[in-house]
């Protein structure tokens, strides 16, 4: 029997109903989260992002700001505007989106963004935070991921969970904030040097392909019943957004299963509304 589809889309829709309801009460007290995003450069696909993110806040009843700068501009100059961010007290979160030009240090980046206003969880305070297991902020994807495991039905409490890639972005985070008191999840990571990566996907009850490469998790890698979660986004020969995961073959073993797009990605920009919204609540002491 074919997998049951876990519409992120739709899930998406029904958490940024519940936001927007929030953020109308927050409104109410005379707060109105703000969210702004720095894009260096015109490249393509982070300035579709940004739009998205732009657009979403906006629709919610948040303060969005865009700040667009040249590719040219200098380390001293980025930093320079995300200080003048920190100090604006109309500004709830704070992202510089990525990728940067080759020229500039992400690192140095994101280290100057106030923890608190750390929306986009990269700043290593933040990432610190969860390592020890007294969180700030999660990772906006991993944070979806959460959501869309609770859509599915999954008990993550001593379920045993592989996630296919190492990034910071996605496959660390997602590991401790799996393993926090109250998910309890028995966490593998596996990556590009993994031995038999199939075996160890076998070993699942769930899967999480986050390795940013097209069909690598095949049919025969999963266990009959697994729930699949595909964080891939990649494009095809003929331009398609594709996942990880061979999602036709996959379908046919798996009990629930993510689509590339309308899974994770609707996902990832509500978590970051999630998370500006909560920042906004925690930088004036926690009000509702």
């Amino acid at each position: 029997m074919a997998a049951r589809i876990i519409d992120g889309k739709a899930l998406a829709a029904r958490v940024r109903e519940r936001i927007a309801e929030e953020v109308t009460a927050l409104a109410d007290e005379g707060v109105t989260p703000g969210l702004a995003a720095v894009i260096v450069g015109d490249d393509p696909a982070s300035t579709v992002y940004v739009g998205m993110k732009h657009r979403a806040s906006e629709q919610l009843g948040m303060l969005s700001r865009q700040v667009e700068l040249p590719a040219d501009t200098s380390q001293d100059e980025l930093e320079s505007v995300v200080a003048e961010l920190n100090a604006d007290e109309a500004i709830d979160g704070i992202l510089v989106q990525l990728p940067l030009p080759d020229h500039l240090d992400p690192g140095r980046v994101q280290e100057l963004i106030d923890p608190a206003k750390d929306v986009d969880a990269l700043n290593p305070y933040t990432a610190g935070r969860l390592a020890v297991g007294d969180p700030t902020f999660f990772s906006c994807t991993p944070y979806g991921v959460l959501l869309l495991l609770e859509e599915a039905g999954v008990e993550t409490a001593g379920a045993r969970i592989t996630i296919v890639g190492r990034s910071n972005l996605v496959g660390r985070p997602l590991a401790n904030m799996l393993t926090l008191k109250g998910h309890d999840a028995t966490v593998t990571i596996a990556h590009s040097r993994t031995r038999d990566l199939g075996e160890v996907c076998r070993e699942a009850d769930v899967v999480v392909a986050a390795a940013g490469r097209t069909g690598l998790i095949t049919a025969d890698m999963v266990a009959p019943g697994a729930v699949v979660i595909d964080v891939g986004t990649n494009r095809d020969d003929d331009g398609s957004l594709v996942g990880d995961v061979d999602f036709d073959g996959v379908s046919e073993v798996a009990s629930a299963i993510t689509p590339v797009p309308g899974g994770v990605g609707p996902m990832t920009v509500t978590m970051l509304m999630q998370n500006t919204l909560e920042a906004a609540r925690a930088r004036r002491g926690g009000r509702a």
